[in-house]
């Protein structure tokens, strides 16, 4: 398809006192625009500035402010702003529209539109739409009790947490994908487009399919400044401005001005222009018009560019200083209105200024002239259903798990990959959901690599750019995911999954600690959006995360780090889980439940490496309800007695539960007399106590289980001391000794990895010598082989380059030499 265009959309003569015959907009409509952009833009300012007189009916006094000024002023006009328009063309077209707000602390603008429209008061009966409601909706602002500055759960029409900056673009394109009949409009702030997510986010485009997505439009906001400094985006000459977005691949439409009427005007011939172009190129490609095999792939979208100043509208000095189109609109333009009768003065003019008496009828509702920009019902941007996803999720078809299970005649003989399997799981979930398309699978450039290539059966990757016959499972309307940012693939994920879909995010263990950040905004999300009873239920974000520490020692110290699940662990106890299936069926029980969870953050940890099959998928799925378990058939503790094991060898992940069951047949081969009972936990938090989280184990559960007295040896998939600030507050905590990971990897034999962190099999059975009364003197000649086959190792990985025979040719119930 050939290159558009170029676009601009800028002031070229001076506007006609009406602003009406240089645009769009008849002088009727412009009048309503600009009504409605005022009321926002005074419900905004009252927002951050008045606890009581909302309607200025009395003289403003200073019991009248708040007397503690928080929130931030100066993005809020340019939202206004755009909000109104949004609104315009939402009515003009009957669009579906969604808005993902991104510049920082813009609440008091989404907020002030939503009472304007209605969708705050329908979520909020007692924030009604006259002076009482105004005057609850400008007290709860930034005030105990209420609602923070940013747009967060509690706002109506956001999926979007806008506490952190730079996922907003990722977020509207998750949002888009698998929605076709969505337009999605973004409105980046120029600080925010300089973080690294956001700079990345600009590629998304290459993975939206016209045909089965929906559209995207960004609005990149300059007005700047960030909170003390220029921004960088604002300083560049317009021509290298417009250089950089065409060279993402976008077709940048200028708007810029602070006449209001001019700018009315450029901005909607802008959004007509760009969404027009969105019509045309959407009807192009789904009347097949367009393949891209031998030339320009995709469409090139528009981007509209609005420069407005900052705090436009807003005092333009203060103390003498310049205010608006500075840095110093940042946050609180008058600072000392409560304290100094010049600064109440100027807040009183300020907030006049807006004329408030044309905008509110003597009830305090939106006069008519405001109302006719109101959208309604589901296309109001305060109550699109897309932006409440539970509203439209449906639940996702998982196939029976038999149809996807491994053999398991006796445990410990057989070895698959398990997330191959998984892989094969999901490949009939695509299948299942090819026409629906409410699935997918995300994440950095490792599908194949982390043995999820069956899906590949069922639907190929995402791609819009060109092809090459080299190219293998790139496909238009493709929905695996692959890019080489987690940092998007989080982002597109969240969208996905805000808007009412479903997804798993497959990432390299030690690399997914680059979107902790995002992870703790999205649990922070799902904490707060259970306490509203208005917010649906969403889909679960599930990591799989693999090629896991135990098994990086091709790749070395760099790709070893579990340390993700310790960051999860510290969030909201009600909105995260953690497990580690210790083989293949146990990996498809846990996958089961977790693409089936609502609201939660899953961590899910297994290997891609041949791994033992420990449990058939029965027996597989009744350990993981359980969460943690005695294997019966792996210990040696008497059936037919009241005897107490002498010791526990507990385990948590799939090599850690390997070199336990290694150690459990040393000890039943040469310590015959000593009672072993084996516990593997796979649900980590069943050893928090039950008052610290949902999942947790009653003292009395904890205490059967693992006993009050006796020592327990616990080998554990990550750092030790997360399993002892979990189980901290429990009776047998003393007798509690945990191996995990302490910081040593190289590239190595798997089985010296284990060893240089002291996991192995010898040495658990070592500290079972230690531990157990009365072993250290009558095991002494155990425990020096023991150690000496630790010894003999080092020597031999070093002459042959492979593990030692007895332990790679190990299997459980042989009578193959052990030491």
């Amino acid at each position: 398809m050939p290159e558009a265009a170029p676009v601009t959309v800028a002031p070229t003569a001076p506007p006609t006192p009406a602003g009406a015959g240089r645009g769009p907009l008849g002088a009727e409509e412009l009048a309503a625009l600009d009504a409605h952009w005022r009321a926002a833009n005074y419900l905004s300012a009252g927002q951050i500035y008045l606890l009581d007189n909302p309607l200025l009916r009395e003289p403003l006094r200073p019991e009248h402010v708040k007397p503690r000024l928080l929130g931030h002023w100066g993005t809020d006009p340019g939202l206004n702003l755009v909000h109104t328009h949004l609104n315009r063309v939402i009515m003009a077209r009957d669009l579906d529209l969604l808005c993902v707000w991104g510049p920082g602390h813009g609440a008091p603008a989404v907020l002030a539109n939503s009472w304007l429209d209605g969708s705050y008061t329908a979520a909020y009966p007692d924030v009604t739409r006259d002076e009482a409601g105004l005057r609850r909706l400008f007290k709860q602002f930034s005030f105990p009790g209420g609602v923070p500055s940013h747009a967060s759960p509690e706002t109506p029409g956001s999926i979007h947490e806008g506490g952190e900056l730079g996922y907003s673009l990722a977020h509207a394109y998750g949002a888009a994908f698998d929605n076709p009949d969505l337009v999605v409009a973004c409105v980046i702030g120029d600080g925010e487009a300089e973080t690294g997510p956001l700079a990345a986010s600009w590629f998304s485009h290459t993975f939206l399919d016209p045909v089965h997505d929906g559209a995207v439009l960004p609005i990149l906001h300059l007005n700047g400044w960030k909170i003390a400094n220029p921004t960088v985006l604002a300083r560049l000459p317009e021509s290298q401005l417009d250089g950089l977005l065409r060279g993402y691949g976008y077709e940048p439409l200028r708007v810029a001005g602070d006449d209001p009427a001019a700018v009315h005007q450029d901005l909607a011939r802008a959004m007509d222009t760009a969404l027009d172009r969105i019509a045309a190129l959407q009807r192009e490609a789904r009347a097949g018009r367009y393949d891209g095999s031998d030339g320009p792939a995709r469409p090139r979208w528009p981007v509209i560019t609005l420069r407005t100043p900052k705090g436009w509208t807003g005092p333009r000095e203060v103390d003498g200083k310049p205010v608006e189109g500075t840095w110093r609109a940042h946050q609180i333009p008058v600072s000392g209105a409560r304290s100094d009768p010049a600064h109440l003065r100027e807040l009183e003019r300020w907030l006049r200024s807006y004329r408030p008496s044309e905008l509110f009828d003597e009830n305090g509702a939106p006069v008519a002239l405001v109302r006719a920009v109101n959208p309604s019902g589901p296309r109001r941007l305060g109550a699109n259903p897309h932006a409440n996803g539970g509203l439209l999720l449906r639940d996702l078809p998982l196939p029976p798990l038999a149809d996807c299970a491994v053999p398991v005649e006796e445990p410990g003989t057989t070895t698959h990959e398990p997330t191959q399997a998984l892989g094969g799981l999901l490949a009939r979930v695509m299948e299942a959901t090819r026409d629906r398309r409410d699935f997918r699978l995300v994440g950095p450039d490792e599908t194949a690599s982390n043995r999820l290539q069956d899906v590949y059966r069922s639907t190929g990757k995402a791609w819009q750019e060109r092809t090459l016959p080299v190219d293998e499972h790139l496909e238009r309307g493709g929905r695996v995911m692959e890019v080489l940012s987690e940092h998007l693939c989080q982002g597109w994920l969240e969208g996905y999954l805000l808007t009412g879909r479903h997804g798993l995010f497959s990432s390299y263990e030690a690399f997914v600690h680059v979107v902790d950040s995002m992870a703790n905004q999205h649990i922070k999300w799902l904490r707060t959006s259970r306490r509203l009873p208005w917010r649906r239920p969403i889909a679960s974000l599930t990591y799989l995360l693999t090629s896991h520490v135990w098994r990086q020692d091709h790749n070395g110290f760099s790709h070893q780090d579990p340390g993700f699940v310790d960051h999860v662990l510290n969030k909201s106890p009600e909105a995260v889980r953690v497990y580690l299936p210790p083989d293949t069926n146990t990996l498809l029980a846990v996958a089961d439940h977790t693409l089936r969870s609502r609201d939660y953050v899953n961590v899910v940890i297994a290997g891609k490496q041949p791994c033992f099959d420990w449990l058939g998928i029965e027996d597989a799925r009744a350990h993981c309800a359980r969460g943690a378990g005695i294997w019966e058939w792996a210990g040696t503790e008497p059936e037919s007695t009241d005897r107490e094991p002498d010791v526990v060898l507990a385990c948590a992940g799939d090599v850690p539960t390997q070199e336990v069951l290694a150690a459990a047949d040393l000890l039943r081969r040469h310590l015959p007399e000593v009672a072993v009972r084996v516990v593997n936990v796979v649900d980590i938090a069943r050893l928090m106590p039950s008052d610290a989280h949902p999942h947790g184990m009653s003292d009395r559960d904890y205490d059967a289980l693992f006993t009050r007295d006796r020592p327990v040896i616990f080998a554990y998939h990550g750092y030790p001391w997360l399993i002892h600030r979990l189980t901290y507050r429990r009776a047998g905590h003393d007798d509690l000794h945990v191996r995990g990971y302490m910081e040593e990897g190289s590239t190595t034999t798997p089985f010296d990895m284990v060893v240089r962190n002291d996991l192995d099999r010898y040495r658990l059975a070592m500290d079972v010598i230690d531990r157990v009364p009365g072993l250290a003197v009558r095991a002494a000649r155990l425990r020096q082989r023991l150690a000496d086959a630790r010894y003999r190792h080092e020597g031999w990985i070093r002459e042959h380059g492979r593990d030692l025979p007895e332990v790679a040719e190990w299997r459980w119930g042989t009578d193959r030499p052990m030491l």
